[in-house]
């Protein structure tokens, strides 16, 4: 599993680039904000939602601290998706936030 932190992530951002971000918290927990452009799929629905996810290209996990998305990354790469797991989560974040 590939890691990067709410910093770096937020370069890659700013630098203009074209990231699959997938927010895998609770809907009341995306109600208080997510990641512009991110796809919201709660943790306990990614196993019935791989066709929506596209295989191709790496896609990029968060949750809350870490730990969630840590645990979707495992699923995700068990099926065959490139993930990184972004450390820290939304408690770190510092970008704008979508509502």
């Amino acid at each position: 599993m590939n890691f990067i932190t709410t910093e770096e992530l937020l370069q890659k951002i700013d630098a203009g680039e074209n990231l699959n971000i997938i927010d895998v918290r609770e809907n009341e927990e995306v109600a208080n904000g997510i990641i512009p452009g991110a796809k919201h799929i709660p943790l306990g629905q990614i196993e019935t939602s791989l066709d929506q996810i596209d295989k191709n290209v790496p896609q990029y996990i968060v949750c809350k601290a870490g730990g969630r998305s840590a645990m979707a990354c495992e699923m995700l790469e068990e099926n065959g998706f490139s993930v990184t797991n972004i450390v820290g989560g939304m408690q770190e974040w510092e970008g704008e936030l979508q509502f």
